[in-house]
Formats: C-alpha cells, structure tokens, sequence
C-alpha cells in the first residue's frame, strides 16, 4: 500500500478533547477501509495562521503517518470537506515515512529545552563580554553652550 502523511486543521474554538475526539473518528475510518496509522496521529497544538480561513486566525494542527489505500484516504477527505471543524487538509504522498518524531514536534523539544536552560530569544550565550569599552574620544564641554549640544 502506498504511505501518505496528512495533516489536518482544525478550528480554534475547539477543545483539545473535541479534536481528539476527531482524530479518533478519523483514524477509525481508515482502519476500516483497510488502513494503518504508522505510530500515533502527532498533535502538533495551536498554532497561528499566515493569513485568516474561515475568520480564524490560529488553528489545531494533527499529523497523520498512513499506509492505506486511496479509498481510505479519499473517504476521510471527504468526510474532511464536510466537517465545518476541519479547516483545510492537505495530504502527500511519500516513499518513506521518517523515523521518530516530525520536524514540527523536534521544533517543541528544542524550543522546550531552551526555555528550561533559561536562554530566551535575545540570550546570546555565544558572545563574549565586551566589560566598558571606548566609544570614542568626546569633548569637554564648553560652559556657555547647552548639554546637548557637547554629546553630538
């Protein structure tokens, strides 16, 4: 059978249990059509949209890895197009599925891992101290002309 990823979009408004809940009905219509997820569907969370679909500006994101037929994948579509929680989909197919987690969950990890370490976005641990250093020589001011103008 031919392997698919497919990655759905859910609305905003939905509880994390609601899509759960979806995934659930979903990966059982492949399984009865003959399909199989390749490990666990991977619910990659809330994330904020380029532009708005449907008035929503952030959406549910869940991955599927399938080694189903395309009967499988063309019933959980169209059951996709007519669900007003599903926001779009888009499926692909590949040669092989990678192993272990997807570039969006290895995302979470290392971004996890550096909110542990307490390094933030501006932390540039890499950077040596640069202590007081010269910014230039400056004149003295003279004392009939105002304290602006001796900084230019």
């Amino acid at each position: 059978m031919p392997l698919y990823e497919h990655v759905y979009l859910a609305r905003q408004d939905l509880s994390a249990q609601q899509v759960e809940e979806m995934t659930t009905s979903f990966k059982g219509v492949i399984e009865g059509l003959g399909g199989k997820l390749v490990g666990d569907p991977e619910y990659w969370g809330v994330k904020t949209l380029s532009f708005r679909i449907r008035k929503n500006r952030k959406a549910h994101f869940t991955l599927f890895k399938l080694d189903a037929p395309p009967a499988a994948l063309t019933e959980v579509e169209r059951q996709q197009r007519l669900s007003e929680d599903v926001l779009r989909y888009l499926t692909v197919r590949v040669d092989e599925h990678e192993e272990g987690p997807s570039a969006m969950m290895r995302k979470a990890d290392r971004d996890r891992e550096r909110d542990e370490r307490g390094g933030g976005r501006f932390d540039r641990g890499d950077r040596f101290d640069r202590g007081d250093r010269d910014r230039g020589p400056r004149r003295e001011r003279r004392e009939d002309e105002p304290a602006a103008a001796a900084e230019e």
